[in-house]
């Protein structure tokens, strides 16, 4: 018995328009994070374990 292939939906209109203007806004916030802190303390564990 052969099953039917689902189509995948496509956004058009102000949908579309709306998920390139969050899809943007997104790129631009990429790689804000600070992990500074965490690195320090990974740092600290890893220079008390002589490694």
């Amino acid at each position: 018995m052969a099953l039917s292939i689902a189509t995948v939906p496509v956004l058009t209109g102000e949908a579309s328009d709306r998920f390139d203007r969050m899809m943007e806004a997104s790129e631009e916030r990429r790689g804000s994070v600070d992990f500074s802190r965490e690195i320090n303390e990974a740092r600290a564990i890893l220079s008390k374990a002589n490694l």
